[in-house]
C-alpha cells in the first residue's frame, strides 16, 4: 500500500505544479473487488482500488491504473461535474500530465465466477440467461424487452449453473 500511496501522491503533486494550485488528498481504499481495478468516487473524493490487480499486476497498476482514476477526480476538480468520465478534460491530464495513454479499461485477465443463471424467454428460441442482479431488478418491478424481437422478457422458472 505504501507504494500505491506514494504513486497517488506523485500524480497529485504532478497536477499542482501543472495548474498552480493545491488539491486535496483523496482517501484511498484497496478494498474493490470484482472486474474493475480502479474507482473513483467523485464526490466523496475516494479512490478505491482492486487488491487482487494490484497484487498480480503491480508494475503496470502502478503506472497506469493509479494515473488513470486520479485523473477522474483532479478532472472533476478543476472541471467541475458536467465532464464526461472520459471526455476530453479527462484525456488532457492523462496524456498531457501523466505522458500516459488515454486508456479507458485496463486488459488485465479477469477470472469470472462461476454463478447460476436465472432463464428467460421472449419470442426467440433460446432462452435469456440474466444474472442473480439482473434478476432480483425484475422481481422489484424491472421489465426488459428483447434485443432481437421487441418481445418482453418472462422467467422461465429455471436456473442454469454456469
Amino acid at each position: 500500500m505504501d507504494k500505491l500511496m506514494a504513486r497517488v501522491e506523485e500524480c497529485y503533486r504532478l497536477a499542482e505544479n501543472r495548474f498552480e494550485r493545491p488539491f486535496d488528498r483523496p482517501r484511498v481504499e484497496l478494498d474493490l473487488r470484482g472486474q474493475k481495478a480502479g474507482v473513483a468516487y467523485l464526490g466523496r473524493n475516494l479512490l478505491r482500488f482492486n487488491g487482487q490487480m494490484y497484487r498480480d499486476h503491480n508494475a503496470d497498476f502502478l503506472l497506469q491504473t493509479v494515473p488513470h482514476e486520479a485523473a477522474h477526480l483532479i478532472a472533476h476538480e478543476l472541471f467541475g461535474s458536467r465532464i464526461r468520465p472520459h471526455g476530453p478534460q479527462w484525456q488532457a491530464i492523462m496524456t498531457d500530465l501523466y505522458q500516459l495513454p488515454a486508456t479507458r479499461c485496463h486488459d488485465y485477465p479477469v477470472q469470472r465466477r462461476r454463478g447460476t443463471r436465472y432463464l428467460y424467454r421472449c419470442g426467440c428460441p433460446a432462452h435469456i440467461p440474466f444474472t442473480p442482479q439482473r434478476h432480483a431488478l425484475v422481481k422489484r418491478g424491472r421489465r426488459y424487452l428483447c434485443r432481437l424481437c421487441g418481445d418482453m422478457l418472462h422467467f422461465t422458472g429455471k436456473q442454469a449453473a454456469q
